[in-house]
């Protein structure tokens, strides 16, 4: 069953000084119970954060770790923003950001919900973020490894791209990207017109790499904050 629609989407992005790491993986472990007993919270997920160029162990960057939630009202994410939760993080880190986001359109399962619901198509202006999202058969992880670098590689140097993050769950076999682009245009270039993800595309239908996957696209309703100093829609 497809599930509504949410008034919000946020990602928080915390970056800590390597003093901090200890505390943050103890973070990672206490405030998931926290996390979705907030009012107002509808799907939740702590997340760990890498490069994502081979999305293997090597790519994990312990420095950096994020919070991605949706919400039944926009009213409720503020509030969140006072919590406990987010006061912890934020005495933690030397640099946040927080992304408020509108779904636009999704496709896929995330731990066997859709937690973006199905967007009605509308036109869409100005920078987006995309999702993506897999859990790896583990049979078919080897194959899928070796098929990613040509990806990451277009995908870090493609025209339009703002920034991209890796995420994941665990360090092995559930990852994803988030990324942020110039406009509408510019990620669809890249996802139907570059040659290395067309080519994973194609592979992925015919090799049965995930177990699960999920595509999903955003407006940006609201920035604040840096990622590696950088405003990301400045």
């Amino acid at each position: 069953m497809t599930e509504p629609v949410p008034a919000l989407v946020t990602l928080h992005l915390w970056r800590v000084p390597t003093s901090a790491v200890p505390a943050a993986l103890a973070r990672m472990a206490l405030d998931r119970p926290r996390v979705r007993r907030s009012p107002g919270v509808r799907f939740a997920k702590l997340l760990g954060t890498g490069d994502g160029r081979t999305f293997t162990v090597r790519d994990a960057d312990p420095h950096r770790w994020g919070l991605l939630a949706t919400w039944a009202d926009a009213d409720a994410a503020e509030r969140f923003e006072g919590s406990a939760v987010v006061r912890a993080w934020s005495r933690l880190a030397d640099e946040t950001l927080r992304l408020a986001l509108r779904p636009t359109a999704s496709r896929g399962a995330w731990s066997g919900r859709t937690p973006f619901g199905d967007p009605a198509p509308v036109r869409e202006d100005g920078p987006v973020a995309a999702i993506t999202r897999a859990r790896l058969r583990p049979s078919r992880a080897a194959t899928f490894w070796r098929a990613v670098p040509p990806v990451s590689a277009d995908l870090h140097t493609h025209p339009g791209l703002r920034a991209a993050v890796g995420i994941g769950e665990a360090p092995l076999g559930l990852q994803g990207t988030f990324s942020l682009w110039d406009s509408p245009d510019a990620l669809r270039t890249f996802a139907h017109r570059s040659a290395p993800h067309v080519d994973v595309v194609r592979r992925t239908a015919e090799l049965g790499w995930y177990a699960e996957e999920l595509f999903a696209r955003f407006a940006i309703v609201d920035a604040r904050g840096t990622l590696d100093g950088v405003e990301p829609l400045a």
